[in-house]
């Protein structure tokens, strides 16, 4: 059956939204790209330079300077920005609202859940995260393969999954360096970072790719 509508067909034939991220894996909190490359994301916190005087956040500057200036390879600073959601916290009133035998209390719960709702509504309230990512790339300059070569060097599943897992253990270990390098950097200009696990990073990429589900609805009386 031939499709006359080329809307139709396109729609048919698009490639999975899989195929556009370059993610293969995420394992023992390292990102592993489809091309062989390898991340790790830093969580840091913020330095607020203006409660510095005027000598400190000259200070600050020109340490954070330093610190670029010493790096050998190239880093990614990301900043993500997203309004506050406050229903959970509504919802959690709601609750105990709804469990407290004082009258009092409860009067003032139901003001303090409007005061909140109606502030946060005039208000947009922005929570942010700083992340760093920081990658390693190993150049593999081993001879290519071709149909001869995997005819007579074909290896079985057992050591090619070894293989792999060499390849990554070294990969992490030169990547483990360079976070060190990163984390010292930053403690030098007052700024806490801790690296991300599994979970954390997943829930980092399924929030950036799933915005929208951040947004579902909860129901507050």
């Amino acid at each position: 059956m031939e499709l006359r509508c080329p809307r139709l067909k396109k729609m048919i034939n698009a490639k999975p939204t899989q195929e556009f991220v370059p993610i293969k894996e995420v394992r023992d909190g390292i990102v592993v790209l489809k091309d062989g490359g390898i991340r790790a994301i830093i969580l840091a916190n913020s330095v607020n330079l203006s409660l510095k005087s005027d000598d400190e956040q000259r200070a600050t500057i020109l340490q954070f300077q330093n610190f670029l200036n010493t790096l050998d390879f190239s880093v990614q600073i990301s900043i993500q920005s997203r309004k506050l959601d406050i229903r959970r916290y509504l919802l959690l009133l709601e609750n105990r609202m709804k469990v407290q035998s004082e009258p009092l209390l409860k009067l003032q719960t139901k003001e303090y859940m409007e005061f909140i709702k109606n502030f946060t509504e005039s208000v947009s309230i922005m929570t942010k995260n700083f992340f760093v990512v920081i990658p390693y790339t190993h150049t593999n300059l081993g001879p290519k393969s071709g149909m001869f070569t995997n005819l007579f060097s074909k290896r079985n599943k057992k050591e090619e999954e070894m293989k792999n897992q060499l390849d990554f253990e070294e990969k992490r270990s030169q990547l483990e360096q360079r976070v060190s390098v990163i984390q010292q950097g930053l403690s030098r200009c007052g700024i806490k970072s801790a690296q991300l696990g599994t979970e954390e990073v997943v829930e980092v990429f399924y929030k950036v790719f799933n915005p929208g589900e951040l947004e579902g609805k909860i129901e507050i009386n």
